[in-house]
């Protein structure tokens, strides 16, 4: 397991997943666009080691392929994860403490939970003349509104239960000292900036940049809003995670941090973006929080980490995909006639899913269909394709031969409107308000249509069997 972003950038390389750029170039728009060529061709990470005007080097596209996140989170498979994680989040007190009984099992727990530590490798350099002018934030696109720190872990705590969540959320830089943080309303960083400016003047926030790929990738992954996400992060690494308190602000971050943003927000809100975003658009302007940083602290010598965005296939769609497997077992423990599901990269992670159902009933698609609008991570899906189990859900063929073939639209389409949407879909008729599509692409039955669905043309098993033996004789 990787302690920190330096051991995992070293076996990329040795495993020639990463390429190192020599050559000097701009953080203003060249490694974007030099990153943007890679994603969609040969999807290395790139470690950029001569940025113009700055010390510091830029690592970009960490996690541009579903081998790098197997190999950051240490799983050969994504569903076994996903499996672990199901068992934890199901237990009772009573089974917890039956399967404590086994002293494996009590480790792993154990080992889950992080450890304090007084001295740390982020604690380098402190200081409190913060000037984010020093660091190679860069600019993305040529209409973006500014420099963006885009990969950015924002740690909040929950005022109630103390209980510490990760979140990546795009920050705009306006200022020397002074940055904003694109939350959404549906997000659980936003949820804490409520409940904790709504009593007081200003929440405490913490963000690092560059960490361990384990915590990296936990601050993206949609955890139960129950969870600590600490504790998810030390039960993939299956050891402590190591954090240290913080020098202004009552937080804690993971200790070999690449470097840490110390400091507040408060009720004021500026406009922020646009911003060239994943969904290949320019999104919208908005207003957010305003971030003030009073303490900056670092290694001795930083890596820069950033994710570029833009149209698909970039970075953050092996991250979806990889969320996609991880949270299947859980999605089939809550909605058991689940076969799979594809959130396919062109859909952008919320705008399609779809989903194989072992079909029971009448109307039983339509039923899958609500069940997973009603999920926590799952509600601002965009539009749900229902199918049958013998669908390959990750073939378009099959699915567009379901749908041309299974679906009459005025039966089988349904439309939901005035319901939450994902802010950063640009079409929905208002900012986090519009419809969503349901399509049923399942047989029939009976009681659905009228009569009998026909059954699909093909050779018997015996026939099969009989010219996949003669097979080669028949072109000798």
């Amino acid at each position: 397991m990787f302690n920190d972003l330096r051991s995992f950038l070293n076996e990329l390389e040795s495993r020639k997943m990463l390429k190192r750029v020599k050559a000097k170039v701009s953080s203003v728009y060249e490694i974007a666009e030099i990153t943007n060529r890679i994603c969609k061709s040969t999807g290395e990470a790139l470690l950029f080691e001569n940025v113009d005007n700055y010390k510091i080097p830029v690592v970009t596209n960490l996690f541009g392929s579903i081998d790098r996140i197997k190999l950051a989170l240490g799983y050969d498979s994504l569903e076994k994860l996903g499996e672990e994680f199901l068992e934890i989040t199901r237990m009772k007190l009573d089974s917890f403490i039956r399967k404590l009984s086994s002293i494996k099992t009590l480790k792993r727990y154990a080992n889950s939970y992080p450890k304090v530590v007084k001295k740390a490798k982020c604690k380098e350099i402190i200081t409190y003349d913060v000037d984010l002018n020093k660091y190679p934030i860069l600019k993305l696109w040529p209409k973006d509104a500014g420099r963006f720190i885009t990969f950015p872990i924002v740690i909040t705590k929950d005022p109630e239960t103390g209980r510490i969540n990760l979140g990546t959320y795009r920050m705009q830089v306006i200022d020397k000292d002074k940055t904003l943080i694109h939350w959404h309303i549906h997000k659980h960083g936003y949820k804490n900036y409520i409940k904790t400016i709504s009593k007081q003047e200003k929440m405490e926030v913490a963000v690092v940049i560059g960490c361990d790929p384990v915590t990296m990738l936990c601050s993206i992954f949609p955890l139960p809003e129950n969870f600590d996400d600490y504790f998810f992060v030390g039960f993939i690494r299956k050891k402590p995670l190591e954090i240290v308190k913080c020098e202004t602000v009552d937080l804690y971050v993971p200790a070999n941090s690449e470097i840490v943003l110390e400091g507040y927000v408060t009720r004021e809100k500026m406009l922020e973006g646009p911003f060239g975003d994943h969904t290949g658009y320019y999104s919208q302007e908005g207003y957010y929080p305003i971030f003030k940083i009073e303490c900056i602290t670092q290694r001795e010598n930083p890596i820069y980490v950033a994710s570029v965005t833009g149209k698909p296939p970039m970075e953050d769609a092996y991250i979806g995909k990889a969320v996609e497997r991880i949270f299947l077992p859980i999605l089939r423990f809550i909605i058991p006639e689940i076969v799979d599901i594809n959130m396919p990269i062109e859909g952008l992670f919320h705008n399609v899913l779809i989903v194989s159902i072992r079909k029971r009933y009448p109307g039983h698609a339509k039923k899958v269909m609500f069940s997973i609008w009603g999920l926590d991570y799952l509600h601002l899906t965009k539009i749900v394709i229902v199918v049958d189990e013998d669908v390959n859900v990750h073939n378009w063929f099959d699915v567009w031969y379901a749908i041309s073939t299974r679906v009459d639209p005025a039966r089988d389409v349904i439309i939901v409107k005035d319901v939450p949407t994902d802010t950063l879909d640009h079409a929905s008729s208002k900012v986090n308000l519009g419809s969503k599509m349901g399509i049923d692409a399942t047989r029939k039955f009976k009681e659905e249509m009228g009569r009998e669905f026909p059954e699909e043309v093909e050779a018997s098993d015996d026939i099969k069997e009989l010219v996949t033996k003669r097979w080669k004789e028949y072109f000798d």
